[in-house]
């Protein structure tokens, strides 16, 4: 299934509280995130996104048939780090295993070459999320190791993986 990135709109807040008032989603995902979320947790996060400072941030909405169905953004590291960025992202569960994640990551790490001077893009699923793993390798990036008891999310110490793609 196709999709494209595009810029947060103000009218993407239901799509987004929507998917992201999963416990699905959101047991793969950083902390921080409220559970339930809501309207107005969608709210806040659209407009810190558009307010971020530019070339810090590069968030995007996951549009298929004009519908934001997910989230991916890629944020700049700081210091000595600061042509290195994190990438992060979901898709809404009925999107799952359709390719539309793959795709979006393609697409942004492609607009971040682009149009920045980051050489550096890396992610740290957990470990056991084979899928999220599966769609990193299949955009290009390359595992560099295992971060062993590197979080605690959910009462569980837990693994993650370390990927990354360079600009060639």
């Amino acid at each position: 299934m196709e999709c494209t990135i595009r810029t947060w709109r103000p009218c993407d807040t239901a799509d987004l509280a929507a998917a992201m008032n999963n416990p699905n989603i959101l047991k793969n995902l950083r902390d921080g995130i409220p559970y339930p979320y809501t309207r107005a947790d969608a709210e806040e996060y659209i407009r810190t996104m558009l307010g971020a400072e530019p070339g810090s941030q590069y968030a995007f909405a996951i549009d298929v048939g004009g519908r934001a169905i997910g989230s991916i953004g890629v944020f700049r590291q700081a210091n000595i780090h600061f042509r290195t960025a994190e990438l992060g992202y979901y898709v809404a569960e009925p999107y799952w295993g359709q390719g539309v994640c793959t795709d979006a990551v393609r697409q942004t790490c492609n607009y971040v070459f682009q149009n920045s001077d980051i050489l550096r893009i890396f992610a740290e699923p957990f470990a056991h999320n084979a899928a999220s793993c599966r769609v990193l390798e299949k955009a290009g990036f390359i595992l560099e190791g295992t971060l062993r008891k590197n979080a605690f999310k959910n009462g569980e110490i837990l693994d993650m993986k370390l990927y990354s793609l360079i600009k060639e």
